[in-house]
């Protein structure tokens, strides 16, 4: 990956895992796909591959990413989906026309079709959105517990109490930070 641009956060979940591309969304916001190439390596490492991207489809696959982000953070939270936000998960959803296949390995694959590898790319994503959303996946949507975060993590942990969209940095930082309080608390009682 190219050196200048922030590492990717990836999930097991593909729909979270791109709502990732963005994080840090009620602190200083960190975009993790500023550019088609970068876009065009985030869907690689999730065997998404495509040849090239526009910077309108790059506009597209953002205006996706917000819409899911939005609309599993309504369902985390039990709220109504907004409307809005279904018609782009629906309409990027149907776009395309990817094809599941199942490797020798016993692994399912994407093939993404020649003339529309993007849009092919894009439904696949918006496809685990719906799956996630309506809830037909063993697992439950949550918001992590960072404050500067909130982001929209679907946990699959077996007691489905997750607090973090990811322990290495949102998790970290918050045990970091209590640490810290701790042992300032505990010199200011020392003195």
């Amino acid at each position: 990956m190219p050196a200048g641009f922030p590492d990717f956060r990836l999930g097991s979940v593909l729909a979270t895992s791109f709502t990732g591309t963005l994080s840090e969304r009620h602190g200083t916001a960190v975009e993790r796909i500023p550019t088609p190439r970068r876009l065009i390596d985030w869907l690689a490492v999730y065997g998404l591959d495509v040849d090239s991207c526009t910077p309108a489809q790059l506009a597209l696959a953002r205006e996706l990413r917000e819409a899911i982000h939005v609309a599993a953070t309504a369902a985390a939270c039990h709220e109504s989906l907004p409307e809005s936000a279904v018609q782009i998960i629906n309409d990027r959803s149907i776009a395309g026309s990817p094809a599941a296949i199942l490797t020798a390995d016993g692994r399912r694959r994407w093939r993404l079709g020649s003339d529309s590898r993007i849009d092919d790319a894009l439904s696949v994503i918006a496809a685990d959105a719906v799956s996630i959303i309506s809830g037909e996946r063993g697992g439950k949507l949550a918001l992590c517990a960072s404050p500067t975060c909130r982001a929209a993590f679907f946990d699959t942990s077996q007691s489905r109490s997750r607090r973090w969209c990811d322990m290495n940095t949102c998790g970290n930082r918050q045990k970091k930070a209590r640490f810290n309080a701790a042992q300032r608390k505990s010199a200011q009682a020392a003195t």
